[in-house]
């Protein structure tokens, strides 16, 4: 199983924006998360700042962490391709038909968001029905 440590997941969002601004050649995972980086043009200035790298993102200063939401991206991303959890592709395919695709995964990343919290929070293995449920709540909603 990968599991990149904070740094090496920074390295790999910074190195991938740099290549890009190079023009030199992605691997198919930068590629990946080139599509995000470039929706969301907020997060460059951070990705070209070898000091943002190392910053200390903080929610109670209202700080957005990128590299967090970058990375949030690729796991959905992943998630709705293999269909996993099983249900995830539908409820996708709806959210995005009803705004666009990339709001669509906004809206799960909030979901994810909340199952990861409430995991972290209960020292528990992330609760999959939850999530699930989490995304036809949202799904249903107009």
């Amino acid at each position: 199983m990968f599991n990149p440590s904070r740094d090496q997941v920074r390295q790999f969002f910074t190195e991938t924006w740099a290549k890009h601004r190079q023009h030199k050649i992605l691997t198919p995972m930068e590629s990946m998360a080139l599509t995000w980086i470039l929706q969301h043009p907020e997060y460059h200035e951070a990705l070209e700042n070898p000091d943002a790298a190392q910053q200390e993102f903080s929610v109670e200063k209202g700080q957005v962490n990128p590299f967090l939401h970058l990375s949030m991206h690729l796991a959905i991303n992943e998630q709705v391709s293999i269909d996993h959890p099983p249900g995830i592709r539908s409820i996708y395919e709806q959210l995005a038909a009803r705004t666009d695709e990339h709001h669509a995964m906004h809206e799960i990343m909030e979901c994810l968001g909340q199952v990861i919290w409430e995991s972290q929070r209960l020292g528990k293995p992330l609760d999959t029905d939850h999530y699930l449920e989490l995304l036809r709540q949202h799904s249903t909603r107009h």
